[in-house]
């Protein structure tokens, strides 16, 4: 079966943001691979950064890297993607949000849109764009 599995690369703090991320998702780290255990040649100062992780949560994953010279690389923030995170809970989503925006941006807080949804966006403290749905509930 094919998926899309977003792949983030980040500058050096990888590690941290996927720890980050299972909390939020209390998701299960699956793989988690470092440089140095490679057989590729890289700087001593590269050997404990991550050269392939996948963290698994609600059904989906993300695989994730850092970057291997990040004094090239820009910042992830630079990036015109966002991650969207559909919900069928809005109280879920809402602890997903607050857990998210911990040290970093809200763009747009969540509140219910012309749409008819309950609707949000952020910026994470790694600069990860994320953008948070859920339909309105119908009373019965």
């Amino acid at each position: 079966m094919e998926k899309l599995k977003p792949y983030l690369m980040f500058n050096g703090d990888c590690e941290e943001a996927v720890n980050f991320y299972k909390t939020c998702f209390n998701g299960e780290i699956a793989i988690l691979r470092r440089y140095g255990d490679s057989p590729m040649e890289v700087p001593e100062t590269q050997k404990n950064k991550i050269l392939h992780v996948e963290l698994q949560f609600w059904g989906g994953s993300i695989l994730a890297s850092d970057q291997m010279d990040s004094a090239e690389s820009s910042k992830t923030a630079n990036s015109s993607i966002q991650l969207s995170l559909g919900f069928e809970d809005p109280l879920k989503m809402e602890k997903t949000f607050n857990c998210l925006k911990q040290d970093g941006q809200v763009t747009m807080e969540l509140k219910e849109q012309f749409w008819g949804e309950k609707f949000g966006m952020l910026t994470d403290k790694f600069g990860i764009k994320w953008m948070f749905n859920c339909p309105k509930k119908e009373s019965a």
